[in-house]
């Protein structure tokens, strides 16, 4: 039996089958042990030829035509069917594997018998998301958010679909990436996530033809999300499991509407239509435990849903979308070889202030302030102000876009600021060890952005960790053999905490304008429009030489 099936569903791909094609005949695998199975879903471009001539040059390639089904559910269950691997990879036409992808994860999915493994995304469809922080041998939907992860680019095993009868709905059915995921995680024994290598590449096509892009009604698109949580219903007991599986939606996809920026970009009937059809849903299908699990101004939202009050959610969202972070870098220090940061995050009200708590009566009220007006709103209470309290900083590998999570231990507490009023603040350490930040390898040559994020009261904020005048001055770090320079410090437009790394001595002045530029979030923006407006075959080049390119393997030979 091969170890690993790719299932690819094609339709229309066009060159996009050219872009995809590499990263998946070459894996680290090794063409005896893997297979590529195209599903083409009745292409009426050159896509079936293009798949036609790689099948018969690459014998570990396999392709299937069929009559057009609208969408990507029907040719991934044919590709399942059809494979012979005992694990099986979706990966969609227009996004890439990392050369080592396969190899790195049927490897942690044999160590654990394991029915899912989730690969870390990277791409310019995926930001840094925290269940990727680190590598997870075993973990289930009962002890681990797997819910902040619901696109199917993932590798399964295949009797493990098989015999639970997993499949994807057939035909043009919005949300079945995540009807699928859903009937999945909650039938999986066995989960492991590999968070120290990068797997699976999510990109976004230069023509936003996505398919998550396309347009679609509100009564479609939340009548696909009722079939996904009465999926979770049926297959879960009431109680704190399915309130936590479903606590998902509502916060993402039913509150969207009416949270900034949607609810402030729509007016009148559009507004009223998006408005009536997620509050049906959030009364017909939660229940109470859902929004009781909420964190404050989330559950503010939902409260203010429910009761049918959407001016009163139209204000809040032009409130709370004017609250920023406020963070001070309180010590820089080395130790052992490792950078250590001490910072003390909390959020501010669109006036400057703190965003505060107030005491009344034995209870901790939401701030009387920010709520001033808002029908509905009032005296609305907290019980619980650090349970949804968390932090941590992230370091951006600028040149290979990748984001990781250094050793953070922030703590959550309430600080008193007089007369009844407290503010929820963390405080702690974050330790960056440049031999081991990289997946548990060392920091390469380049430059690290520093970002902090913080989620306080139902306020989520990620921004740059900036310093001023007054900050302390990072110390540099030699570490490792062959030894490697760290050099922190504050700079760019933004005073922005950044990284360096090289070799002693080999700090050139075209390394030193390279490691500038590819930080200058204004430079990448520009080469990204100028590379826009090339004619469409030199563009195609520029972007295969951007890719292949390791803008740092120069200095790495040196």
């Amino acid at each position: 039996m091969l170890k690993v099936s790719i299932v690819v569903p094609v339709y229309n791909a066009g060159d996009y089958i050219d872009r995809c094609a590499p990263s998946l005949l070459h894996q680290s695998l090794g063409r005896d042990a893997y297979e590529i199975v195209y599903v083409d879903d009745g292409s009426t471009d050159d896509s079936t030829q293009r798949l036609d001539r790689l099948a018969a040059r690459h014998p570990h390639v396999r392709v299937f035509h069929q009559e057009n089904s609208g969408w990507p559910g029907k040719p991934r269950n044919v590709g399942v069917r059809m494979a012979r691997g005992e694990y099986v990879q979706f990966v969609d036409q227009d996004d890439e594997l990392t050369p080592e992808a396969l190899e790195h994860l049927h490897r942690l999915a044999t160590r654990n018998a394991s029915d899912i493994v989730l690969g870390k995304v990277i791409g310019t469809m995926q930001g840094p998301s925290s269940l990727f922080r680190r590598t997870v041998e075993q973990c289930t939907v009962e002890d681990t958010p797997l819910m902040d992860s619901l696109t199917p680019h993932k590798m399964f095993r295949r009797d493990f679909l098989l015999d639970e009868g997993i499949t994807f709905p057939e035909g043009p059915v919005r949300l079945e990436d995540q009807l699928f995921m859903a009937r999945a995680y909650v039938r999986a024994k066995r989960v492991s996530i590999l968070g120290d290598h990068p797997c699976y590449v999510w990109n976004r096509r230069d023509d936003g033809g996505n398919t998550s892009s396309r347009a679609s009604t509100p009564e479609t698109y939340y009548g696909h999300l009722r079939t996904v949580v009465e999926e979770i219903k049926a297959n879960t007991r009431p109680g704190p499991l399915q309130d936590h599986l479903l606590r998902r939606s509502y916060r993402v996809e039913l509150l969207r509407p009416v949270s900034e920026p949607r609810v402030l970009q729509r007016t009148g009937s559009a507004l009223e239509r998006y408005f009536s059809v997620v509050r049906d849903m959030a009364r017909d299908c939660y229940p109470p435990g859902v929004r009781d699990g909420l964190p404050a101004i989330t559950r503010l939202r939902a409260h203010l849903l429910e009761e049918g009050l959407l001016e009163s959610l139209v204000e809040l969202a032009s409130r709370t979308q004017k609250i920023r972070p406020h963070y001070t870098v309180d010590d820089v220090r080395r130790r052992d070889g490792s950078l250590v940061l001490t910072t003390t995050f909390a959020m501010l009200r669109p006036d400057g202030e703190p965003l505060t708590l107030v005491e009344r009566y034995g209870r901790l009220l939401l701030d009387p302030e920010l709520l001033d007006g808002i029908k509905g709103a009032e005296d609305w209470e907290v019980p619980h102000p650090l349970s949804h309290a968390h932090g941590e900083l992230l370091v951006h590998d600028t040149a290979r876009n990748l984001w990781w999570f250094p050793d953070t231990a922030l703590t959550p507490s309430t600080q008193s600021l007089g007369r009844g009023r407290h503010r929820v603040v963390l405080t702690g350490e974050t330790v960056i060890d440049p031999l081991t930040l990289a997946g548990g390898g060392a920091m390469p040559v380049g430059t690290h952005l520093v970002w902090a994020n913080a989620q306080l009261l139902g306020s989520g904020r990620r921004t740059r960790l900036t310093g001023g005048a007054d900050s302390p001055r990072p110390p540099a770090l030699r570490v490792g053999t062959p030894p490697r320079l760290v050099i922190p410090g504050w700079g760019g437009p933004a005073g922005q905490l950044r990284l360096s790394v090289g070799r002693p001595g080999h700090a050139t002045v075209p390394h030193r304008v390279l490691l500038a530029t590819t930080a200058a979030p204004g430079v990448r923006r520009a080469a990204r429009t100028v590379i826009r407006r090339l004619p469409a075959d030199v563009r195609k080049q520029v972007r295969t030489l951007a890719r292949r390119a390791d803008p740092w393997a120069a200095a790495q030979r040196d």
